[in-house]
């Protein structure tokens, strides 16, 4: 066990825009009779570093925030849960309205890992003391109570110590921790000086093992990449996710993505207590090629009867391949079972409507649960114009309607930004 210590610094004074931070930090240094030594690890709060930085605005806290986010991931009232530019999921991006003149807010610093680099070398400068130096903030948790601290910003400091590869007491080797050194920093100095005292820098002492020559890659090494968020879609990301995708990477699809998505399809709304989705996963390629051929044939010989000529069907049928390039096909079908028969036609279609919005209701769940789960989706509408050969060709029952089908698999680029809608071209008022 290695022994460390922290050591809160009394004495800075208010600072302000322009303010030289590490000249300040070295001052009250000074004046406290404490030295840096090679090897400390030096902890800021990001408020005095953006102060020094100019980063307090006069502007109203709401807009602040929303200029400061580039995601809203959850809010609920006037809360807002955010990503910020820096990567950062954090509530109300960070904006700062405490400990700050009546009407202005602080912002966090642009880059608070370009913002370490320099305090770093300030001190080293100043002091002529090579340390680590972390800038952090306070941040909520999403499955814990309580606040805490976390580094925003890091130079020349181990940012995660991978222990990986090491064995425990026992004698097993560690397989997956590595562990937020910076973070671990972060909270243990937030303890050390207090919330309330206004000591906003500690020195660390003792874990020179963490302290690095080069400045490294800071704290945005933290950012866990998008590919391996489990977590990246908020409660207003996850509808927007669903975007029709027409271009597959190679990569397999997890069968029990399928199930999952398939398992939040029938959460769907049905009328008089029915289920009427059925889910077909067309898994032998066998199976799938010739649906495929068959759909295709029955598709040009309708055109073809049509009047359509052979470029005007190729044109058509090319919307097919879509289903050919993905790597699974699913087709939901409608299963009316428990629906009402009137004499009367225009109830009996009535009723026949609520069955096909119920489904489509389910195919839509069906292809955001898809989306949450990482995978791309496109619903092509084909087997809809050639129901009994679907039947046919997936040995069906005849009281199961094909509605489409459902190209799945990971997209092959990341799909580009959702242009908005505004609602209001949607939405009237009576």
């Amino acid at each position: 066990m290695t022994p460390y210590s922290l050591h809160p610094l009394a004495g800075l004074p208010e600072v302000l825009t322009g303010d030289d931070l590490a000249a300040l930090v070295a001052t009250a240094l000074n004046a406290s009779d404490e030295q840096l030594h090679d090897g400390d690890i030096v902890v800021v709060s990001s408020k005095v570093v953006a102060k020094a930085e100019g980063r307090v605005v006069a502007i109203d806290r709401d807009k602040a925030i929303t200029d400061e986010t580039v995601r809203v991931v959850a809010s609920r009232g006037a809360t807002r849960i955010v990503q910020t530019r820096h990567g950062l999921v954090l509530a109300a991006a960070g904006v700062d309205a405490s400990n700050t003149e009546p009407g202005t807010v602080v912002l966090l610093p642009v880059d608070p890992d370009a913002s370490a680099r320099r305090l770093r070398d300030g001190l080293r400068t100043a002091t002529g003391a090579t340390v680590g130096l972390v800038v952090t903030d306070t941040t909520g948790r999403p499955w814990r109570v309580g606040l805490t601290d976390q580094a925003v910003g890091a130079a020349g400091v181990q940012v995660l110590d991978d222990l990986r590869g090491h064995p425990d007491r026992a004698g097993h080797p560690l397989e997956v921790t590595v562990t937020a050194a910076v973070d671990e920093l972060a909270s243990a100095a937030e303890l050390a000086a207090g919330k309330l005292a206004g000591l906003p820098v500690v020195v660390v002492r003792g874990l020179e093992r963490l302290v690095t020559a080069e400045d490294g890659p800071g704290a945005a090494a933290l950012v866990r990449p998008v590919e391996e968020d489990m977590f990246r879609l908020g409660a207003r990301d996850v509808l927007p996710a669903r975007r029709t995708v027409r271009s597959f990477a190679p990569d397999p699809v997890d069968p029990r993505a399928i199930r999952l998505a398939v398992a939040a399809a029938v959460t769907a709304p049905a009328p008089h207590h029915t289920t009427p989705w059925r889910f077909v996963h067309v898994a032998s390629t066998e199976v799938r090629d010739r649906l495929l051929d068959a759909m295709l044939s029955a598709w040009t010989e309708d055109l073809r009867r049509d009047g359509f000529t052979d470029e005007q069907v190729a044109r058509r049928t090319r919307r097919g391949e879509v289903l050919r390039a993905a790597p699974e096909i699913v087709v939901p079908c409608l299963v009316a079972t428990g629906h009402h028969d009137y004499p009367d036609g225009r109830r009996s279609a009535a009723e026949r409507e609520m069955f096909v919005v119920a489904t489509g209701a389910g195919v839509q769940n069906f292809l955001v649960a898809l989306a949450v789960e990482g995978l791309g989706s496109a619903w092509v509408s084909s087997t809809m114009f050639c129901r009994d050969v679907v039947r046919r060709e997936l040995d069906l029952p005849p009281d199961w309607d094909p509605m489409g089908a459902v190209a799945v698999g990971h997209p092959a680029t990341p799909a580009p930004p959702r242009p908005p809608r505004d609602p209001d071209e949607f939405l009237i008022s009576r």
